[in-house]
């Protein structure tokens, strides 16, 4: 008998957008531009190749540089831990 898998997406294919897959998604939601300052909503959409961790999905945070065609975002874990992340625009929406 084997093992069962302890991967990043283990038991949470139920949490994804189930309906948003890449060939669904449409040329205004692959070309997002954001401001930095700008807050942002991190929504894990379709694609699974450079999808953020789900932990993060649904967390406001504000966008601090952008790298090629991603954007650094950080947010804040708790009173005292500030993170960022480094997240494509697909997987952003506006706050």
């Amino acid at each position: 008998m084997s093992k069962r898998s302890h991967g990043l997406f283990s038991g949470r294919s139920r949490h994804l957008a189930r309906h948003n897959m890449p060939s669904a998604l449409g040329i205004s939601k692959k070309i997002k531009k954001f401001d930095i300052g700008s807050k942002v909503v991190i929504m894990p959409k379709g694609n699974f190749r450079n999808i953020p961790h789900p932990r993060y999905r649904g967390r406001v945070a504000t966008v601090v540089e952008k790298r090629g065609d991603a954007y650094v975002v950080e947010m804040k874990i708790s009173s005292s831990i500030m993170r960022r992340i480094i997240v494509p625009q697909i997987h952003l929406n506006k706050f």
